[in-house]
C-alpha cells in the first residue's frame, strides 16, 4: 500500500488540494489552504498534490481542472469541489 493510500485510509479527514504551478486560481488558494492546514493541525491533514508531477493520482481521481479539492475519510471521498473556495467552506467540509 502506498503512503498516499495509507494516509487516506485514516479516520482523520484528509483534504487534498490538486493544483498546478501554472494555475492562477491555485496560487490564489495557496494562502487559504495553508491557513486551513494551520487551523486544523492535529485534527485533519492537508496535502497538496501537483498534477503535473503526479499525473497518475490526477488521472485516478478524474481531476479535470485545477484547483480541485477532495476530502477523504476512511479511504472514501466524502466531498469534492473544483475551483476556488473560501476558507470557511473548506473548514466546514473538514467538520472542525
Amino acid at each position: 500500500m502506498s503512503a498516499f493510500q495509507e494516509l487516506i485510509q485514516s479516520g482523520t479527514p484528509v483534504l487534498i488540494d490538486f493544483y498546478a504551478d501554472w494555475c492562477g486560481p491555485c496560487k490564489t488558494m495557496n494562502p487559504i489552504v495553508q491557513e486551513v492546514a494551520r487551523i486544523t493541525e492535529g485534527k485533519a491533514r492537508v496535502i497538496k498534490i501537483n498534477i503535473d508531477k503526479n499525473q497518475a493520482a490526477a488521472q485516478k481521481y478524474n481531476v479535470r481542472s485545477v484547483p480541485t479539492f477532495m476530502v477523504f475519510k476512511n479511504g472514501a471521498i466524502v466531498w469534492r469541489h473544483s475551483g476556488t473556495i473560501d476558507q470557511m467552506s473548506l473548514l466546514k467540509q473538514l467538520s472542525i
